[in-house]
């Protein structure tokens, strides 16, 4: 079959596999690494791929494949622990390397009539492993090395299995894409027919089936996610689709009014307006952890939902706009991956819930779902739009949230992205905001002393939230946004650039 099943061992990139193999036009689900072996022959994918993970094989709670996924006859491309899988359980040796190798590294090409075709020699390669093979098992071949890494990446053509020491994944592997369209197409014989279309049409069923005659609500956000599920259930069950939007106090500035309109107006959608200010900001009153944010605001925002639900009748069914990288910051879904952080719309919810979640998005990246919008009709201006989280300025205040420190950091945000779309650098940046720190600093106004709060600002580039980069912003525009926001937002002296990347940093602060 046309299908790519991509086993999860752990690794932060998972989904980043997937995400590259739709990008090659070839469907891809993933399923978690001891998926039992009925289960994967009844999914009868043409191609199977373990991804990375954070343990060493030889450890004695290392997640493993039942060993007899290699004797299916199924094409098996192994990636950094993938590859260390295949060695360990078919004969090899693995072994902890002298130094760990992570970053950049040139792949020296030493046969290129399989995985490694068309690839130029010395091309750039991201690692990132402790371990490393020193003996390949019988029947495979070496077709490539690095100056840390003798056995870069083998192949046993025979069998169809093949493994790579790096991550062709990652963007900084630069011909990484080409590896797995290799895998895909050259060695396992698949077809490039997965689209967006093709996604819609899927989703729409799923949905039909899921939900039949009964009703959604789904809570608007005011971002391209939550708006594009509520288009594709919209598009599944029509008028049995309600809209919730709160206006929860931590959106920017006159946001909630022109998403409103624009919400009903534009999209057609059925939209229950809820003003739920001070009932957030009272369940938010002395809470410091971010954490402890996220959890009360998913909290108050289901029980407005059940609310309104019992308003409407019996509804059974919640939607929400999750994607993959709320998941996977979130919890560990499909593998044993890190929790880094809950969403509200993830860990975030209540233990007991008395709905059934509809989350049609969860298993894609921002730019599918911006992808999918223009399938969809949405504007581009609206799908060009930042990122916003769903706890909202909520997690952009280090501290107490009330309206006072509210005040300060919308009206730092609203300052520093007029200014970024006056130097037309907007669309150049994956998200652009505003931060209040919990500190206060000595400055000097009208030669009289201040002590006032401190405000962060954060421009950073991205493709699709998994890993950031900051953005070199000159000189010229800093001073600008710096000298505005202090001039005026009455409590701010002092503007701080934060020049941090993710990893290791998160593109949130909280």
């Amino acid at each position: 079959m046309n299908k790519t099943l991509i086993l999860d061992f752990g690794s932060q990139y998972t989904q980043l596999i997937a995400r590259k193999v739709r990008e090659l036009g070839v469907y891809s689900e993933i399923h978690p690494f001891n998926t039992p072996l009925k289960k994967i022959k009844a999914l009868a994918p043409g191609a199977i791929i373990f991804s990375g993970g954070p343990q060493s094989v030889y450890e004695p709670d290392s997640p493993h494949p039942d060993p007899r996924i290699f004797s299916l006859g199924i094409p098996i491309l192994g990636i950094c622990y993938g590859l260390q899988l295949i060695a360990y359980h078919l004969g090899g040796e693995v072994q902890k390397a002298p130094a760990r190798e992570y970053g950049f590294a040139a792949l020296h090409i030493l046969d290129r009539s399989g995985l490694l075709h068309g690839l130029k020699n010395k091309t750039q390669v991201w690692m990132s492993h402790g371990d490393r093979l020193e003996t390949i098992p019988e029947g495979f071949i070496i077709t490539a090395r690095t100056t840390n890494s003798r056995a870069a990446v083998i192949e046993n053509q025979a069998r169809k299995i093949y493994g790579v020491q790096f991550h062709p994944e990652v963007a900084h592997t630069q011909e990484g894409k080409k590896i797995l369209g290799n895998f895909l197409f050259r060695l396992a014989g698949l077809r490039a027919d997965w689209n967006m279309g093709s996604f819609i049409e899927d989703k729409v069923r799923e949905i039909r089936q899921q939900v039949g005659k009964g009703k959604v609500i789904c809570g608007l956000s005011g971002g391209i996610d939550s708006l594009v599920t509520s288009l594709l259930i919209q598009k599944a069950i029509g008028q049995n689709l309600y809209c919730i939007f709160v206006n929860n106090g931590l959106l920017r500035k006159g946001e909630y009014e022109r998403l409103l309109e624009e919400f009903r107006r534009q999209f057609s959608l059925q939209v229950i307006a809820v003003e739920a200010e001070d009932r957030f900001l009272k369940k938010l009153k002395g809470v410091i952890s971010p954490e402890k944010k996220r959890k009360i605001i998913g909290q108050v925002f289901i029980e407005i939902f059940e609310e309104e639900a019992r308003k409407l009748g019996q509804i059974k069914f919640l939607a929400q706009g999750t994607i993959y990288p709320d998941v996977i910051e979130s919890t560990s879904v499909k593998g044993p991956s890190h929790t880094i952080k809950s969403h509200h719309n993830v860990g975030g919810l209540p233990e007991k819930l008395n709905f059934q979640l509809v989350e049609p998005l969860r298993e894609l990246f921002k730019d599918e779902v911006r992808a999918l919008a223009l399938e969809l009709g949405v504007s581009r201006e609206f799908i060009q739009q930042h990122p916003f989280p769903g706890p909202g300025l909520a997690v952009r205040i280090i501290g107490e949230v009330n309206q006072e420190n509210l005040r300060l950091v919308r009206e730092a945000d609203s300052i520093l992205l007029e200014e970024v779309r006056k130097a037309r650098i907007y669309h150049k940046l994956w998200q652009a905001f505003a931060v209040l720190l919990p500190v206060r600093s000595v400055g000097v106004m009208g030669d009289q002393r201040t002590y006032q709060r401190v405000v962060a600002i954060r421009l950073v580039q991205s493709t699709d939230g998994m890993t950031a980069d900051w953005y070199p912003a000159s000189s010229r525009l800093l001073n600008r946004i710096s000298t505005r926001i202090v001039n005026e937002v009455d409590g701010v002296n002092r503007v701080v650039y934060d020049i941090t990347s993710k990893p290791p940093g998160t593109i949130e602060w909280e």
